[in-house]
């Protein structure tokens, strides 16, 4: 597959090390002089910019959290004239105020460059037709593949969530062949082209799918059902949205854009920076952003970096898989269960990944059910064997979590389906 910078994405490892170095202490004093916020935490940590002088310095640092830009909504870490911003992101606010992201000129054309880079590893160019069906608006996802289709030259469907009949009819019309949502989003799309019969009209060649964690098993379905290659790719909206890193026809890990974001491990309770191969919590730093610069910022996911050599020839840096979020992990009975465990589990024993964990605490006793739902081919068994299935369920995720859930199985299509992030928790705990 192709690049799109072949001298960042190549780059000898000496070299991007000078570059990261020099762009990081640039940005150091850019913040401190800019961010008032920032100032007083590296004060308070006895540092200044003079002490990052390169990638070593980083330790040195102190961590910023979503509390922090929380904390000092709206423009608490704008670190340039507002003047000279052109856009604000927003996370989705579910959880108190939304953290707002602000983008200058430039850095709105840094953004679309690495998307740019995951469109053509995918094997993106100017003759491809890139079907974008991530929210636009303020939601990062839609605009970024949408900017980086545009630097790459294909043609754009900026078609947004929703709609599956109107997205069903553009891909076949427009014969799209490099479609960009969700993974969920993309199970969905697969079950509706299958079940009108539009298979054979589909011309898509490779799926570009973030925003939610999801298991090598999905991606393995999804691919055999739009006959497709499926490639992660990675970004909050804090840092500036999808492109963060992409994943290459390897498909062993998402390259991260490092002439732009150094990231770091660390173990997420005493934050002591772990060694590549260790798993941990993502730490990232930005160093060309200007209007929304985060330094040290903990994004709560937890994965694994590898910088074994790549067979696409690229030289960034590797994350792995998300294996699931530090805020998201559910603590059942003392145990730690992520949904993509729930799900890894699904696919392995012949389910759709159309599933609902429902957690709550009676008498002081935390329960914890797994909704799941029978494919159509299921729903015509007998109760008994129904019943079979839901305890080989429960064996394989005791087996794989630790823990029995109780498991029911229930109608095709009985749980309701999204067009964005998928909602597979339910946690009626008063915790």
């Amino acid at each position: 597959m192709g690049y799109y910078q072949v001298e960042m994405e190549c780059a000898e490892r000496e070299t991007m090390r000078e570059l990261q170095s020099k762009r990081l202490a640039e940005n150091v004093a850019h913040v401190y002089k800019n961010v008032p916020h920032y100032k007083k935490k590296m004060d308070d940590r006895g540092v200044t910019p003079s002490d990052i002088k390169s990638v070593e310095d980083l330790c040195k640092l102190p961590f910023l959290t979503k509390d922090d830009l929380k904390d000092a909504y709206p423009y608490g870490y704008l670190a340039v004239p507002l003047s000279e911003a052109v856009r604000i992101q927003s996370t989705s606010g579910t959880t108190g105020k939304r953290v707002v992201a602000f983008y200058t000129q430039g850095d709105i054309g840094l953004w679309d460059d690495c998307c740019a880079r995951a469109i053509m590893a995918a094997g993106g160019g100017k003759d491809d037709v890139v079907h974008v069906c991530y929210g636009y608006g303020l939601f990062t996802g839609g605009p970024g593949l949408n900017g980086g289709s545009h630097k790459v030259g294909s043609l754009t469907l900026p078609m947004s969530s929703g709609n599956t009949e109107r997205q069903i009819q553009f891909m076949t019309d427009l014969e799209a062949t490099i479609l960009c949502c969700t993974p969920s989003y993309a199970a969905f799309l697969a079950e509706s082209i299958i079940e009108q019969g539009h298979r054979g009209q589909i011309k898509l060649k490779a799926g570009i799918f973030g925003a939610e964690a999801w298991s090598e098993e999905m991606r393995r379905d999804i691919e055999a059902r739009l006959g497709i290659k499926a490639y992660d790719i990675y970004g909050l909206t804090e840092i500036s949205g999808p492109g963060v890193s992409f994943e290459c026809a390897e498909q062993t890990g998402m390259h991260v854009n490092e002439d732009h974001f150094i990231p770091e491990i660390i173990d997420p309770e005493t934050g002591e920076v772990l060694p590549d191969g260790e798993r941990g919590e993502l730490v990232l730093t930005c160093i060309t952003k200007k209007a929304f610069p985060l330094l040290r910022y903990r994004t709560r996911d937890i994965c694994v970096l590898s910088r074994k050599p790549c067979s696409c020839g690229r030289t960034l840096v590797k994350m792995s898989r998300l294996m699931g979020r530090t805020d998201d992990m559910l603590i059942i009975r003392g145990v730690n269960v992520f949904p993509s465990q729930i799900e890894t589990v699904l696919l392995s024993c012949g389910f759709q990944p159309n599933y609902q964990i429902v957690v709550d605490r009676v008498r002081h006793t935390d329960t914890f059910e797994v909704r799941v739902e029978l494919t159509s081919e299921m729903f015509s068994d007998t109760v008994k064997d129904i019943s079979t299935k839901e305890n080989e369920l429960v064996s394989a995720m005791r087996a794989m979590l630790g823990i029995s859930p109780k498991v029911t199985l229930v109608a095709p299509r009985s749980i309701a389906r999204s067009e964005g992030k998928a909602v597979r928790v339910v946690d009626k705990r008063k915790i």
